[in-house]
């Protein structure tokens, strides 16, 4: 039973992308998805539209009080995939390459559908 809830953007090539990559990495052991589009179930998680404005988020769906989002959320996420956890901690415990790593996600956050471009509809992960 998946355990976090990834809230990605899926109408960015990007982000829909990723989470491809993950969904194929996971295979459902770990992660279900949601895209920010889908404001009826954003809802019952008490997430608004301007709160997704700020960047992907994984949830905790057993704490959900233990959210991450921005480059916290890719952190986490990354932290979690098999093998991938001492690189993490690596990359966090270098303060100017988070900064940087912070920076250049905002970048991205906001230029994402003019440097990625975007989906004519949404992507939808088929969750298990």
């Amino acid at each position: 039973m998946p355990q976090y809830l990834i809230i990605y953007d899926g109408q960015c090539n990007l982000c829909s992308t990723g989470v491809q990559a993950v969904h194929a990495l996971d295979q459902g052991r770990l992660f279900t998805y949601l895209p920010m589009q889908d404001e009826t179930a954003l809802a019952a998680w008490g997430i608004t539209p301007d709160t997704c404005a700020q960047g992907m988020m994984v949830i905790d769906m057993n704490e959900p009080d233990q959210c991450w989002q921005g480059s916290a959320a890719v952190e986490q996420l990354v932290s979690l995939l098999p093998g991938l956890a001492p690189w993490v901690d690596t990359y966090r415990s270098m303060g100017g390459l988070k900064s940087l790593g912070d920076a250049c996600y905002a970048q991205i956050r906001d230029h994402r559908y003019e440097w990625f471009g975007a989906r004519a509809e949404v992507y939808r992960v088929m969750n298990p």
